[in-house]
């Protein structure tokens, strides 16, 4: 994992782009230059009632202007005050945590599910292999599409049937005989045990970002925890911590 950093993050620019969803763009002194895709943010509230930071993940990463992109839905009050901040603000961030993606080259799926999808934006655009990217959505805001689509094929799948594929990710994937070597994927736990079960039955390496309410986002206070295979260093028990051994693992290690 790389050395985190706590800044005061300018902000450059911010948006809506579905409902509820929201786009932002922070410029750092340190974290752009370091994170990986798969990594995410701490990002602290001004509001000191509001003590612990919300984890986001990473969309995009722009080095040359060292700007973080966030992609996140409104969930509760903190994230409603980031979503009232405007261009010139700042916001104070820690970062970059967790461990990212690993790239490896093979023909890989990657694959999102509802607020799961911005984090494999970056993976896309790091990947040097040939890659099909599966996007899950509730219904016809098929937000980030347009960036996507630059990075190579896009397959969509609906729960309304409003767009692409009726139902979900592995009904994309069937619906369209796709095939792959490895599964990168962020989603819902649902999605993951499916997406886990499918590489399972056509030995598919499977690699899984998993979403989980966070509070230190550095691993001591262990809000996070999820079962695993192996045994934790840190506790010496079936357990990982999400936002320090994780969020990405290899779906053999963790029980979903």
């Amino acid at each position: 994992m790389s050395e985190k950093f706590t800044e005061q993050a300018r902000i450059l620019s911010q948006e809506e782009i579905a409902a509820d969803i929201y786009s932002l763009w922070i410029q750092t002194e340190h974290i752009a230059a370091r994170a990986k895709a798969g990594q995410f943010l701490s990002v602290y509230c001004d509001d000191g009632s509001r003590l612990l930071p919300r984890p986001i993940s990473i969309c995009e990463v722009d080095r040359k202007r060292s700007a973080l992109r966030m992609v996140y839905r409104i969930a509760g009050n903190g994230t409603a005050e980031f979503a009232a901040k405007r261009a010139g603000g700042s916001l104070r961030v820690t970062g970059p945590l967790g461990n990212g993606f690993p790239l490896k080259e093979k023909k890989a799926f990657l694959i999102g599910g509802g607020i799961g999808i911005p984090p494999i934006l970056e993976l896309a655009k790091q990947l040097d292999c040939e890659k099909q990217m599966i996007l899950g959505y509730r219904d016809s805001q098929l937000f980030l599409l347009d960036e996507f689509q630059k990075q190579g094929e896009v397959y969509i799948a609906t729960e309304d049937g409003s767009t692409g594929t009726k139902g979900n990710v592995l009904d994309a994937i069937r619906e369209n005989g796709l095939e792959a070597d490895i599964i990168y994927a962020c989603g819902p736990t649902p999605m993951l045990r499916a997406l886990k079960a499918y590489a399972a039955e056509h030995d598919m390496e499977c690699l899984i970002s998993m979403e989980e309410r966070m509070a230190c986002g550095i691993g001591a206070c262990l809000a996070c925890v999820c079962r695993s295979t192996e045994t934790d260093a840190h506790t010496n028990v079936h357990n990982k911590r999400i936002c320090k051994e994780g969020p990405v693992f290899d779906a053999r290690e963790a029980e979903l």
